[in-house]
């Protein structure tokens, strides 16, 4: 798998230890890409430190239902590590990245960091399968994830490049409309934990019956 200049073909080519940002609700997959608009002050040293190593951030969620609120955010488990494949200045003290995604690691310990952001020293040991993200995608029902996308982009009086999606691999296909999915962060974890394509496009094809059967509040999701 390539993302950007750089290649990653196992496991073991993912840094032990990555810088982590965590923010609710977002959603990085393998091969997927994830433009983020970066403005607090601890995000852009992470920033500097990435494009001055390796280029890579973890992108992870804060754990659903945490008791104290005082204390510093807990993790979930799983993230997904992803590459800076864009990156822009804009002169306002911002910066403007994408992010292509390489692969999802489970967290084994909170590394002990005088840095302003997090860092986490991680092992994408049991993600092999997201080195090779057309693996399964065969098992993909096609003919049902798109007539869910229409219908709701029907329901929501929204248009789509359907010769894009037309031309879409199934696994391109099932990535690009998770990452945009009508979901909440417990649905956006779940899309990320899911074991192959054939799965996150059956619980994509859920969320988006349940959006749609329950009126979604956003019609902006899958702009």
């Amino acid at each position: 798998m390539r993302a950007g200049n750089g290649r990653y073909e196992k496991p073991a080519d993912l840094p032990a230890r990555i810088p982590v940002f965590p923010l609710s609700g977002a959603l990085l997959l393998p091969a997927g890409q994830m433009p983020l608009n970066i403005f607090e002050p601890r995000y852009l040293a992470m920033i500097d430190h990435a494009m001055a190593t390796d280029r890579i951030i973890g992108m992870v969620q804060p754990r659903l239902n945490q008791s104290d609120r005082s204390a510093i955010a807990q993790m979930a488990d799983i993230g997904c590590a992803g590459r800076i494949v864009q990156f822009a200045e804009t002169g306002d003290g911002r910066y403007l990245i994408t992010l292509g995604g390489i692969c999802r690691f489970r967290i084994l310990e909170e590394a002990d960091v005088d840095t302003p952001f997090r860092q986490c020293n991680v092992s994408a040991a049991a993600y092999g399968d997201d080195f090779n993200p057309k693996k399964g995608e065969d098992a993909v029902d096609r003919k049902a994830l798109l007539q869910a996308f229409r219908n709701y982009l029907v329901a929501n009086d929204l248009e789509a490049d359907w010769e894009s999606v037309n031309e879409a691999s199934n696994a391109s296909l099932v990535t690009a409309l998770a990452m945009m999915a009508p979901a909440g962060p417990a649905e956006k974890q779940a899309l990320l934990e899911a074991c192959d394509h054939k799965s996150r496009a059956e619980l994509l094809i859920a969320i988006t019956e349940i959006a749609l059967a329950g009126g979604s509040e956003s019609s902006s999701s899958l702009q």
